[in-house]
């Protein structure tokens, strides 16, 4: 018997995997695999999320309108060239379909995020990577990859999962140099934990080149990542073209109305950042104190590197299991003599450096 075949390359794409949530045994794990917001989403959030329960029956708002506004309004930008969705996962799958085909290419780089390269695969096109410098996307290595077939060059800023980033003037560069056919995407998902005076999530270049775009999300220091709500803003023609593409009622409006709560509360947001920049270098310095080596991370995770490669990670993460801890392994990404760990509560990051701190005194 014959069976419907999906399209040539479908079959070799590696599913995504998330980080692990769960440990057998264990009733409550300390979960730093996600990289998510260690404060949880906003109250007022919470409260909008419950107040919908009772209209389930009602489709949601189309357009996301009133959403759109509120980001508009919050980050100063036009609301007509914002595009929401299903959390930038489903943008960044958009743009790949909407942009690339057979044939084509979609350029990101070195470590960048594994969604780049499924995207592509979906779309029938071939991902390419670009070499990074010291674990930081470098603009003339992605240059040199650029083709005739190139269509479009994925930028995590600041990346995920090094945590590094690059500075606005560099980002710029490498618009300047790209050919006008060529879509630069900059995902921004973690821009709101940086204050770097060097760094731009990429609104100026969206605003004045008709080639770029800039995708944001609700799951990091918003804390709404199970409701799955991005963002994009684009110049109008990418705007249109996403919205002639999408699902009409893609977002749904449980994740309109919490993300419209979580937007609003400036005092949560400043909350979730403040225990970040507190926590995120003492994990850093508590990490190297042990003889682990850490990418320089803007972002609310520290990537850690072992001394003794790939097993003694391995083993380092199996050790944190067994103490009820959950972080993420990076073999994945082409890293796997790494771990990274999301910043958490107090506790729970005191707990990981105490117990990491135990298992590198052990022969």
């Amino acid at each position: 018997m014959t069976e419907p075949k999906p399209r040539p390359g479908i079959l070799d794409i590696a599913p995504y995997v998330g980080g692990e949530a769960k440990i057998p045994g264990v009733k409550r794990a300390i979960k730093l695999a996600s990289n998510e917001s260690a404060l949880g989403p906003s109250p007022k959030a919470i409260a909008a999320y419950r107040k919908v329960a009772k209209d389930l029956h009602r489709y949601p708002d189309g357009g996301a309108d009133r959403l759109r506004g509120a980001i508009a309004e919050r980050y100063g930008l036009e609301p007509a060239q914002i595009v929401c969705g299903a959390g930038s996962d489903e943008l960044i799958a958009m743009l790949c379909r909407a942009y690339a085909g057979p044939g084509d290419e979609v350029l990101y780089s070195e470590f960048g995020f594994l969604m780049y390269a499924i995207s592509a695969k979906s779309a029938g096109a071939t991902p390419v990577k670009a070499p990074e410098r010291d674990y930081t996307a470098h603009v003339d290595s992605l240059l040199a990859q650029v083709n005739e077939r190139t269509r479009l060059l994925f930028l995590a800023n600041p990346n995920n999962p090094t945590g590094t980033y690059l500075a606005n003037d560099e980002v710029a560069r490498l618009r300047q140099r790209l050919s006008p056919q060529v879509l630069l995407v900059i995902d921004a998902a973690y821009a709101e934990y940086v204050d770097r005076n060097d760094y731009s999530p990429g609104v100026d270049l969206v605003r004045n080149h008709p080639n770029v775009v800039m995708t944001r999300t609700f799951s990091k220091i918003y804390g709404l990542a199970a409701l799955r709500l991005g963002w994009a803003y684009c110049p109008p023609a990418v705007a249109d073209v996403l919205h002639r593409m999408r699902g009409p009622f893609n977002v749904g409006a449980a994740a309109q109305a919490a993300g419209l709560a979580a937007i609003a509360d400036h005092a949560h947001t400043a909350g979730a950042k403040e225990h970040n920049d507190h926590w995120r270098p003492w994990l850093m310095h508590q990490l190297a104190a042990i003889g682990l080596s850490t990418t320089p991370s803007v972002g609310n995770f520290v990537l850690a590197r072992f001394p003794y490669g790939a097993p003694q990670a391995k083993a380092a993460d199996a050790f944190l299991k067994t103490k009820g801890l959950i972080v993420r392994q990076m073999a994945g990404y082409g890293l796997p003599d790494c771990l990274r760990i999301t910043v958490g509560l107090d506790d729970e990051n005191e707990a990981l450096t105490a117990t990491l701190g135990e298992f590198m005194k052990t022969p």
